[in-house]
């Protein structure tokens, strides 16, 4: 039985066999580091409205070195005088130049920026416990979260259906993704961003990469998008109320209010919003498609289809026996495949381009079904009908490099022992499986553990 199971890093929610957040668009050893996002518990910015979520985005990251930008952090910073740190900046103000940062802007944005300690905590100290996918959705997709859903789409109706006209991207999916990232703008993150990026390349274990943002960050100052002192967000650098990163800012951020500012940051939502329709509409948003349909599969179904790789359209889906939850054949909105997120005893979807598409906005398979289901929900949808196994126990991440160890013993191809679930381990799993007449859902169960020590 596959299982897929969810790690919170300090309480971000995680996921260890998928890619990385798309709003950190990190480098490819990143990508688990996925799959993990980013983030971090932020205080927020105001006194929260009554029954509104505080939890802060819950997008699923990956550890190893990922980027988490959602452990809990605290209330406040403890910022230090370190001579290196002077030093470093010194010399990164050369780096900046040279990328065409002027010298007014870098000392208006380095001003009392100092070597902040609580932030390399936070990066190190990430612990972990296993959460299944089913204790990830009851939480994204809780109840609460579903109701102020529905109040901030009524209250932001107006803009979120421009917003809808212009870049066809459906309204309740750009408030899903608001919901989820930042409890529709109740956690945008309150520490200073350039002194929190500063102290992250300066700290070198993923320098290249937060050097990178910070040069982002600036040019975004220069270009007048938001003053030095107002560039806040999380301490590993998402900003604002659907929490994008520096170089993602740039890439994507629109400027939808028409002030002549692509302001992320304030308490209108308005740009953030249309922001993050803009960036689903670069990567291939289909308005009408579904992201998911939630699928009855036939007695029998034979468990090595269900993988992204293999596409059909629904009507060979039904062909096959695979109906919507009301019986019925799920209409032709294109290719898709079948993913069994908890293997044949829980829920399955079928799923098409849109799931592709949030993906690059978090690569955690649980993030993409999370923010689907929330806008299922706040259009009025069924919650997912089917029961999950919530009597299975997960398996740690020890044990499932004992399992990456026992395959490769076997012979079969894996590249590392990280205890990371990504493709290439399950097709060992699926390998190993076929060949013992196992079913092939490729999951790293406590019961394929012990079928692999008992060879």
């Amino acid at each position: 039985m596959r299982r897929m199971v969810w790690a919170f890093v300090a309480g971000a929610a995680v996921i260890w066999h998928m890619p990385e957040p798309v709003y950190a668009q990190v480098e490819t050893s990143l990508r688990p580091q996925i799959r993990p996002t980013v983030p971090s518990n932020i205080a927020a910015r105001q006194a929260p409205q009554a029954g509104v979520i505080l939890a802060a985005s819950i997008r699923p990251v990956l550890r190893p070195s990922g980027l988490s930008t959602r452990p809990a952090e605290a209330a406040t910073q403890v910022s230090v005088q370190d001579p290196k740190f002077g030093a470093w900046i010194a010399g990164f103000k050369g780096r900046a130049r040279a990328a065409g940062i002027s010298g007014d802007v870098f000392d208006r944005a380095f001003r009392g920026v100092q070597f902040d300690p609580s932030v390399i905590k936070l990066d190190r100290n990430q612990s972990e416990f296993t959460k299944e996918i089913w204790d990830y959705l009851d939480f994204a997709v809780a109840p609460t979260r579903v109701t102020n859903g529905k109040k901030m789409l009524r209250r932001h109706g107006r803009t979120l259906d421009r917003i809808e006209a212009q870049f066809g991207v459906e309204k309740e999916v750009v408030t899903a993704i608001w919901g989820m990232e930042s409890a529709y703008g109740e956690r945008r993150g309150d520490r200073p961003l350039i002194e929190s990026l500063a102290t992250l390349a300066y700290d070198g274990r993923r320098g290249e990469f937060f050097e990178k943002q910070l040069i982002a960050a600036l040019k975004i100052i220069q270009a007048g998008d938001v003053a030095p002192g107002n560039m806040t967000g999380s301490w590993a650098g998402a900003m604002g109320h659907t929490q994008f990163i520096p170089t993602s800012y740039e890439a994507y951020a629109v400027d939808f209010t028409g002030d002549g500012k692509r302001d992320i940051w304030s308490d209108d939502p308005t740009d953030a919003l249309a922001s993050t329709a803009a960036y689903l509409k670069r990567f291939g948003w289909k308005k009408g498609q579904p992201w998911g349909v939630e699928v009855k599969l036939p007695s029998g179904f034979d468990l090595g289809r269900a993988r992204r790789e293999f596409k059909q359209n629904p009507g060979a889906w039904a062909a096959e026996g695979v109906r919507d939850m009301n019986g019925k054949a799920v209409p032709n909105y294109g290719a898709a495949s079948i993913l069994l997120p908890a293997g044949s005893e829980g829920a399955a979807f079928m799923i098409f381009n849109n799931f592709a598409v949030i993906e690059r906005y978090n690569q955690a398979d649980a993030y993409v079904i999370g923010v689907g289901h929330l806008s299922d929900r706040i259009t009025g949808g069924p919650a997912i009908q089917a029961s999950w196994p919530r009597q299975y126990a997960p398996t740690s991440i020890k044990e499932k490099e004992e399992i990456q160890r026992r395959l490769r013993r076997k012979g079969f191809a894996v590249e590392k022992i990280d205890g990371v679930v990504g493709p290439n381990t399950i097709a060992a799993i699926r390998a190993f499986q076929q060949s013992r007449g196992i079913p092939a859902d490729g999951f790293p169960s406590q019961e394929l553990l012990q079928q692999l020590r008992g060879q």
